[in-house]
């Protein structure tokens, strides 16, 4: 390996770390928010546009207030209540210098049972920092 194709994978190495750790603090913040059930709070790690793409089984919504809608009325709507969220087995892969794939699962404690699946997760370094541009959980 040549001196100058070593310098850039060390000028390399750092960024992509700085962009995991980013990446992760927006997950971090999301399980915060919906943990005091502020949705708006948790919507803060979506992309917020018309373009942005959540799916989960059959159902593809599109929106980040149709996405927000979805949520307040899966889990804010009368006799339903938002539980405790937490995410584990979280992997975050570069695809390129501004996108990244974002592996995990995820678990919702509710009073009378608990939930849980996998998602993947699709995020753009955009001018507000990391955001889910596309969101595709199973339960």
């Amino acid at each position: 390996m040549t001196r100058l194709a070593c310098l850039c994978l060390v000028a390399v190495v750092p960024a992509v770390r700085a962009d995991e750790k980013a990446i992760r603090q927006v997950l971090d913040a999301q399980v915060v928010a919906w943990n005091k059930g502020d949705l708006e709070g948790f919507m803060a790690g979506y992309w917020n546009s018309k373009e942005l793409t959540f799916q989960s089984g059959k159902d593809l919504t599109r929106g980040w207030q149709e996405t927000l809608e979805r949520y307040k009325k899966k889990y804010q709507a009368e006799g339903k209540e938002m539980g405790k969220l937490s995410f584990s087995d979280l992997v975050v892969r570069e695809l390129a210098p501004d996108v990244a794939l974002v592996t995990g699962k995820w678990e919702l404690t509710l009073s009378r049972e608990t939930v849980g699946g996998r998602y993947t997760l699709v995020m753009k370094k955009l001018p507000e920092g990391w955001r889910i541009i596309h969101d595709h959980t199973s339960g």
